[in-house]
Order: structure tokens, then sequence, then C-alpha cells
């Protein structure tokens, strides 16, 4: 177990050791507790934490901003219009400033070289950066996701088969962040992994480099298919969302969304949870766009732990912030 957190940044999952998101995961059980039961967890009291976000969010601020208030701080929402941002301040400047009033920030930078910008924030930064969503990766929401998986099968992950399958969404392109993000984490905790796209919609391959290199690393399964009903047949986790050909067109998006749509019936619907195992489990980080990406009698059935997995965004948050802005340690 790891205590020693405190100002520690979190811009991509690769960056915590699994002791440290162990860590994280067991001070995520104390507050969900808590928040159960009503019980205080009044630890960030008088802190300040800065949400920056450069395009619109649901889960994200409001997992934020809703997490720090119960935890005895208080939320800054910012955006690069209503700061300086926009008018050319760079990245250190504005962090220079404002990492002398408040004790950690979150950004929301999901276009082109948001990741860049956040590590060069993240560079002259005093306190803790928190990604919440780039081009390359979204950690936040993949922590929630394996902290999901974990309550679900009662934290025997070992062997259990995830898969994370591309749907055929097609009215703009969306990053590869997510995919990304799931591909590098859950092989380190026992999961086996199936990425299922149609050619075209590949992955960055440094990023398809280090899912093998975790895979072997920890015992686990790395494979890539293209047919859906192939990668859900017999899968624990079926966790399906749609992301743009980035790789194939750039940011070209009218090409790209001509690419989508020429990938029709990439759907959750009943017959493909049905190729999975009896209990197995439908994951999306939502918005999810209902029949289109699942069908409503998926989303809304007995496999869909949809609203568990967005409200454990505000636990592992809140467990997030506590171990990097304070001077919480974990215990069992």
């Amino acid at each position: 177990m790891q205590t020693g957190l405190k100002g520690k940044h979190f811009l991509c999952e690769q960056d915590w050791t699994n002791e440290e998101l162990e860590t994280l995961m067991l001070v995520t059980d104390e507050l969900k507790k808590r928040y159960l039961l009503d019980l205080d967890t009044d630890w960030l009291h008088n802190k300040s934490l800065f949400m920056l976000f450069f395009e619109e969010s649901t889960r994200t601020r409001n997992a934020f901003e809703c997490g720090i208030t119960q935890l005895g701080g208080h939320a800054n929402y910012l955006t690069p219009k209503a700061t300086q941002i926009d008018h050319g301040e760079t990245p250190k400047d504005t962090i220079e400033v404002l990492s002398r009033m408040g004790h950690a920030i979150g950004v929301r930078n999901s276009f082109v070289d948001g990741h860049k910008w956040m590590r060069e924030l993240a560079k002259y930064s005093n306190i803790p950066v928190y990604n919440m969503q780039c081009d390359l990766w979204h950690p936040t929401q993949s922590i929630a996701d394996l902290y999901t998986i974990r309550e679900k099968f009662h934290n025997e992950l070992k062997g259990r088969k995830f898969v994370i399958s591309w749907t055929s969404a097609g009215n703009y392109m969306r990053p590869l962040s997510m995919a990304q993000s799931l591909v590098t984490l859950m092989p380190r905790f026992g999961l086996d992994v199936t990425l299922a796209h149609p050619k075209g919609f590949e992955l960055m391959p440094d990023v398809l480099k280090v899912a093998r290199e975790n895979a072997e690393a920890y015992g686990s399964k790395f494979e890539i298919v293209n047919d859906m009903d192939e990668a859900c047949t017999d899968a624990d986790i079926i966790y399906a969302k749609g992301w743009g050909p980035i790789m194939t067109v750039g940011d070209d998006e009218k090409r790209g969304v001509e690419m989508i749509n020429q990938n029709p019936g990439w759907i959750v619907n009943r017959e493909r949870i049905e190729l999975s195992k009896k209990h197995s489990i439908y994951m999306h980080c939502m918005p999810a766009d209902r029949d289109i990406e699942v069908t409503s009698e998926v989303m809304d059935g007995p496999h869909s732990v949809l609203y568990d997995e967005a409200e454990n965004r505000m636990h592992t948050i809140k467990a997030l912030m506590a171990l990097t802005m304070g001077n919480v340690t974990a215990r069992r």
C-alpha cells in the first residue's frame, strides 16, 4: 500500500503503479461507505480545486464538483474563454498563478495536443494536475470502470474477458482516449482484453505496444479482432463506444464520419449480450447514443451497470483528490 501520494499528478494511468492504484481503490471503499451512511468526510477543509474545461461535461464536472464539496472543499469552474488562455496565456503563466491560490487543478482538453498541453501545465505546477480527459487518455473514467468491475465480480478479475468494442456512432469523430485507457489499464489487473473494431479504426501503435507489454507483465491476454460477434462471445464485460478513425484520416472530420457510416451494425443488442456469459455486464462511459451504440433494451436491462459506473466516478475521484491534495493514510 502506497501512502505518499500528496502532490502527485494523474495524467495517465501508466504514471501510477499498481500499488498506488490499489491504495486509491481502498480509499474509494472507505469514501463510498461513508457516503452510503451519510458520515462526515471533511478531509479537504478549505481546499480549492480549479476545473478547467476546454469542452462541456456532465459526469466529469459533477463528479469533481460534488466530490470536492463532500470533502469539505470548493471548486472553481474555468473555461479558456473565461480566462486569459484564449488570449494566448501560456500553461506556465496560468499554473504559476493558480498554484498560488488553490490546491489542485483538473483539465479536460480532448482536442489535438490536449495531453501535450496538460504535460506542459504539470511541468510548472506546484499542485496536482488531473487529466479529466484528453486526446490520448481518460484516466479518471478508467479507474471508475476498474472499481466498478471489481465490485461486480467481487474483485475476482483474473482471466475474465474484457471487451472494448467500437460502435458505429456517426455524427462526429470521438477521441481515442477511452479505448486507449482501457486497453492499457485492464491487463494490469488480470483481465484478458479483446479490442474489437473495423479495419481503419486502429489505436495508436505506441499504445498497443504498452497494452501488449502490460498483458505480458501481468499474465493477461490482449488480442485485436475485427468482428463484434467474435469479441462478445463468452465475454464477462462488454464495454462498447465509438471513436474516430484518427490514425487513418487524422483530423479530417468529414472523411472520418464517412468511414464511420460505412460500418453500420456495430451496436450492442440483445443478440450480442446473449453471446456473452450469463452474468456478464454492459458498460459505457456515457453519454451513450441510445439505439445507435446500444439498444434501449440493453441499456435499461439487467446486464447494464451504467449508472453504478457513473456514480463511481465521484467516489474514485474523491479518493484521488483526498490522496493527492491532503494527508490521508489508507488503512485496511
